[in-house]
């Protein structure tokens, strides 16, 4: 039980720490992707993610910009795509 509750805690450190204004370092994008740090790192050497760099190794990462990034792609529901689908028959009529 007590392991339990450090887990948790720990959880809640990490999600406010990524709550914060200022850049993202390496670990703390990551953790606020929620994914790996060996993925983050593909997606940065392959240059899918935009980064700054500011003295040459240690890279940082804007809040704004990775959420553009992670919204890039929507993908739309059923729904969505019939009701464009039935918009687009109409003006066809």
């Amino acid at each position: 039980m007590k392991n339990e509750i450090l887990q948790k805690l720990e959880r809640i450190e990490k999600l406010l720490t990524v709550q914060k204004t200022k850049p993202y370092t390496f670990d703390e994008a990551s953790a606020y992707l929620g994914i790996s740090k060996s993925y983050l790192y593909k997606l940065t050497s392959g240059g899918k993610i935009p980064y700054y760099k500011p003295f040459g190794k240690k890279i940082y990462f804007d809040k704004a910009k990775l959420d553009e990034w992670v919204y890039r792609k929507p993908v739309k529901s059923v729904n969505e795509i019939e009701v464009e689908a039935d918009e687009y028959m109409a003006k066809k009529r």
